[in-house]
């Protein structure tokens, strides 16, 4: 296995040292910096916050995690 780091930009790849083959070579490609990108689920990691998990429970009174299994053993 082999690192090249490059920069991606418009749809296209520029890595910052020559590679050359003569067959197709199968890549990774990771983005290094916060990359905005909905999931097939539609969930992105911004769509996760706990600040605001945190004031959505600030007047909950009990314990939450009894709470989530109560509602899990009712939908079984």
């Amino acid at each position: 296995m082999l690192s090249i780091v490059g920069t991606y930009e418009n749809g296209y790849l520029k890595l910052d040292k020559d590679y050359s083959t003569n067959n197709p070579v199968k890549v990774i490609v990771t983005f290094l910096e916060d990359v905005e990108s909905k999931s097939e689920n539609g969930l992105a990691l911004t769509d996760f916050s706990f600040s605001k998990s945190k004031k959505n429970l600030q007047n909950f009174k009990g314990s939450f995690s009894d709470t989530v299994i109560d509602e899990r053993r009712i939908e079984l």
